[in-house]
């Protein structure tokens, strides 16, 4: 009844046909006719498709066959039609079911067909399959859910969302993390709060937001704040999101605690810098050790040979002068190539306990002396200061180069302060000492300090801020040497205008179970050598070889020369007389030591004296074994020989 009614309408249309034929082409849509009742009164080729009946089989059947049995127990095709009739349109998608029972996600309308009267005839519904959709909607709504949950899950950044405006609109548990806010207490926020007063003032947030707006990424570190207001080093990233249309919606911002990261990199780029030190300084070494034992071996033999012309020479004051002059240049070029030795670590040190403040004090008016009376010297030592352990005159002449230093920094005057303090260093100290006990001393004056390119530098071998002919640039490598082979470390701090402070750490010697307890006093003197003694000098260079056996001969004994460890075997056995041994230790094929250790296996208690260019002796070396170093004069060869022999007793 409903579709002749229906047809009867279109009749009155010249294009009806076309419009049937319109329907029954559709096969993306199910467009059917329902009666007053809700049954079926029409089929086109997309409800065919759709629910899988034919015309034919479903045609006056009712149309409630098409929804679930919860749907049709819960009443919802009789409501589906009321709200048609009542509200002239029903929508809503749901599940419906098709012919093989598979089930479907519909979206349905329901329009209701009145006669030109008004009255209802029946019903005009179209359902569209949209289970695809619903499938690929699903699936998108798990991913973001996913996602959702994985950036919630992140703790190691801190990912959120920000408005046009800057203000926080989600927060993730890294961001809680990271910053110390909960959620419910920093969105709403502007994000400017995490940046420091400094940032804020310089405009930083904006300029960030601006930036991501205007190019659609930011990216920069820098200090950021946490809620308990410390400050973390931060890694930012902050993205710019947009509609379909490019419409600036807001900002996703991810945020990374780098500190550690910095911290590590910062310990790892000074790590490399000490090793790039370590290896210039045993590059150094290497050759200051090459040519030291050479260059002592010639000033050994240009000190002693004219020591004994200037005593043979007569009054002649010029020829007097002269000598002098050479002997002075020599013993410059000695200092030299100590200060050299100090640097590289490879100097002869005699490791004792210091007390500081007594040798500060007795270096007082020495130290006045050098510097003028412009310049006033303040000495703050802490009580009780314990000793430290060190080389008593390595340290002196250090002293004494810090004070000199602080005096060229202060051409107008100023004031030296010389202080000293005990403090027990644990690690990752910034001095990169390793822990224990340490002593500080102090030198800080009042001067014009220095940029941080020349600090950098200051204690670079042959680096000088002084004119040509008035500094080595090997004052402060040798402190830094001293110190380092002590068993400390020097610390350079200086700012223009502020002046600079040198701290020299070293051991506690209460810390140390070998240390030899200086003595306050001077070092007696060793009392004479009143006769002739037989004395083997041992020396593979010629010229030291002649030079000391005539300062020993000058000096009264009796001297019998070896070129030579296996020549020096020879004679001692030969010359059962034989009453000190004096042997360089740098010869080939036989050092100085393993000729020690051989003549001790005949002769135990028989002085022996090693001379040596630098501290060049290995590990294991007898510590009971007199040393000499070179260059060496002929008070101090005579001092070493008095020194053995008494220390064995009566020869």
């Amino acid at each position: 009844m409903l579709m002749e009614q229906v047809e009867a309408r279109q009749a009155g249309h010249s294009d009806g046909g076309s419009y049937r034929l319109l329907l029954e082409a559709v096969t993306d849509y199910a467009i059917y006719m329902l009666d007053l009742n809700g049954r079926v009164a029409s089929w086109n080729a997309g409800a065919r498709r759709f629910k899988g009946y034919e015309a034919d089989e479903i045609i006056g059947q009712h149309f409630s066959r098409f929804y679930t049995e919860e749907d049709r127990l819960d009443g919802l095709p009789a409501r589906a039609l009321a709200t048609a009739e009542a509200e002239g349109r029903f929508e809503n998608e749901g599940w419906r079911v098709r012919k093989d029972g598979a089930r479907f996600w519909a979206h349905v309308v329901i329009d209701p067909i009145r006669d030109p009267a008004g009255r209802l005839i029946g019903y005009a519904k179209i359902t569209r399959d949209l289970t695809e959709r619903r499938e690929a909607e699903q699936k998108l709504r798990r991913s973001l859910e996913q996602f959702r949950l994985l950036v919630q899950s992140v703790t190691d950044y801190a990912i959120y969302m920000l408005d046009r405006d800057g203000f926080i609109s989600s927060w993730n548990a890294g961001a809680e993390r990271i910053k110390g806010y909960d959620a419910e207490e920093i969105i709403g926020q502007h994000f400017s709060r995490f940046y420091t007063p400094e940032d804020r003032a310089a405009g930083e947030p904006a300029k960030a937001l601006e930036t991501a707006g205007r190019v659609g990424r930011y990216e920069k570190e820098g200090w950021r704040v946490r809620k308990d207001g410390t400050r973390f080093r931060a890694s930012v990233i902050i993205d710019a999101i947009t509609g379909d249309d490019g419409t600036l919606i807001g900002f996703a911002k991810i945020t990374r605690d780098i500190t550690e990261r910095v911290a590590a990199q910062r310990a790892l780029d000074e790590a490399r810098e000490a090793l790039a030190q370590s290896q210039k300084v045993e590059a150094i070494g290497q050759l200051t050790g090459g040519i030291a034992h050479d260059f002592n071996n010639l000033l050994t033999a240009i000190l002693g040979s004219l020591t004994l012309v200037r005593k043979r020479v007569g009054d002649d004051a010029k020829v007097l002068s002269l000598l002098d002059n050479a002997i002075h240049g020599a013993e410059r070029g000695s200092a030299l190539v100590k200060r050299m030795l100090a640097f590289a670590r490879r100097q002869e040190l005699s490791l004792v306990a210091v007390d500081l403040p007594e040798l500060v004090r007795g270096m007082k008016d020495l130290m006045q002396t050098s510097i003028g009376p412009m310049i006033t010297i303040d000495m703050r030592f802490a009580p009780d200061l314990e000793p430290v352990r060190s080389d008593r005159h390595q340290l002196e002449s250090a002293l004494v180069n810090l004070v000199v230093n602080a005096r060229d920094a202060m051409p107008n005057g100023g004031m030296v302060t010389i202080s000293g303090l005990a403090e027990e260093i644990r690690e990752n100290h910034r001095t990169r000492l390793k822990p224990g006990r340490y002593v500080c001393l102090s030198v800080a004056d009042t001067g014009a300090g220095m940029d941080k390119a020349t600090l950098l530098k200051a204690a670079e071998p042959f680096f000088t801020t002084k004119g040509i002919g008035k500094g080595t640039g090997l004052g402060l490598p040798m402190i830094q040497g001293l110190a380092e082979q002590s068993g400390g470390r020097l610390v350079l701090e200086s700012e223009l205008g502020r002046g600079t402070t040198a701290r020299i750490w070293l051991p506690s010697a209460l810390a140390s179970q070998d240390v030899v307890a200086a003595a306050s006093g001077p070092t007696p003197e060793p009392s004479p050598i009143d006769r002739r003694l037989t004395i083997l000098a041992v020396d593979d260079d010629a010229l030291v070889l002649l030079n000391t056996a005539a300062l020993l001969e000058d000096l009264g004994h009796e001297v019998l020369p070896a070129a030579s460890g296996a020549e020096a075997l020879r004679l001692f056995t030969d010359r059962p007389d034989v009453e000190l041994v004096i042997t360089d230790q740098a010869m080939p094929h036989m050092t100085g030591l393993q000729l020690a250790r051989e003549i001790r296996s005949i002769q135990p208690d028989l002085p022996i004296i090693l001379a040596t260019g630098y501290a060049e002796l290995p590990p294991d070396a007898d510590p009971d074994l007199a040393r000499i170093g070179k260059p060496y004069g002929q008070d101090e060869l005579e001092r070493a020989i008095q020194g053995v022999v008494n220390a064995r007793g009566a020869i």
